[in-house]
């Protein structure tokens, strides 16, 4: 196993923990759906969002217990989303990190329901996890309102939006990038902005304006390389539907602008998050490496 591996490891089960300990227990009413809440959000998934706040707080000083609240409110807005996403009303899809979408799992009503209270739980945890209770009331504030701002209609809601609106239409390559800005890209970018917020006032503003150029240009890399997976990939590896996409003539970079271009766009997009992070130095080596893995992925 990889020193990037290991680390990788280690986040997702310290995440996996944390959420084990936030989500309310299946034991205590409602039962049905505080299991849909656990179903959607336990037990898979790759965890990238979560990793990018442990190296990105890391990269600046933040103590890891400080990052557990943010790495878990990223991950319940990103379940949430998710949950959304593939109900009948929206992608309509059965399969979800290898297994039954919530709706086929649980019905329609308790997968919105279950959706509707993992969104409130991620700001609850910003607003009264005790480990940060160290930091100004401002910054805490500040880490609210990012989520807010990556989750809302100028965020993954409103790229949601854009891309149920342009099924079977052909966006220019500005509009197409302001979608996948704003449907994967601006909850990636929160992801590494809020595990800097969470070291407090001691980063120098250079490195947070540094952390929040790496989140922009692997967010948009994300959702890319996700563009060609959905062509290239097979459902088995992927854990959800392949080809769904095109099934559904959704508007993707290698349908707008050709395989060999998409892959082109992604690396650079890769190459300009490496740049933002020089001064960083060598505290960034983990989200060097982790910006390699979301280029490279093949699920």
């Amino acid at each position: 196993m990889s020193l990037f591996e290991e680390r990788m490891r280690q986040y997702q089960e310290r995440v996996h923990d944390a959420l084990d300990r936030c989500l309310p227990p299946v034991a205590e009413p409602p039962g049905l759906l505080h299991e849909a809440m656990r179903y959607a959000t336990l037990d898979g998934g790759k965890r990238v969002r979560a990793a990018l706040v442990y190296a990105a707080g890391e990269a600046v000083g933040a103590a890891a217990s400080r990052l557990d609240a943010p790495a878990c409110a990223i991950e319940l807005i990103h379940a949430y989303s998710l949950v959304h996403d593939d109900l009948p009303c929206m992608d309509n899809d059965d399969l979800r990190r290898g297994k039954p979408t919530c709706h086929r799992a649980f019905g329609e009503a308790t997968a919105l329901l279950a959706g509707d209270a993992l969104q409130p739980l991620a700001f609850r945890l910003l607003a009264n996890a005790p480990a940060l209770d160290d930091l100004s009331p401002g910054r805490r504030l500040q880490m609210i309102a990012t989520l807010a701002d990556a989750a809302g209609s100028a965020g993954m809601a409103g790229g949601q939006a854009i891309d149920l609106a342009a099924v079977g239409k052909t966006l220019a390559a500005e509009a197409l990038q302001d979608m996948h800005a704003r449907k994967t890209g601006a909850l990636i970018e929160a992801s590494v902005v809020l595990g800097a917020l969470a070291a407090g006032d001691e980063p120098p503003n250079h490195y947070r304006d540094a952390l929040q150029r790496y989140g922009r240009a692997v967010g948009l890399a994300f959702q890319i390389v996700d563009d060609i997976l959905d062509v290239e990939g097979d459902t088995q590896t992927l854990g959800k539907t392949a080809g769904a996409d095109v099934a559904r003539s959704k508007p993707t970079y290698p349908a707008v602008m050709g395989m060999e271009a998409a892959r082109r766009r992604a690396r650079e997009l890769h190459q300009e998050a490496l740049e933002s992070l020089a001064p960083i130095g060598d505290n960034a080596k983990m989200l060097v490496a982790l910006a390699s893995f979301i280029i490279e992925r093949r699920q």
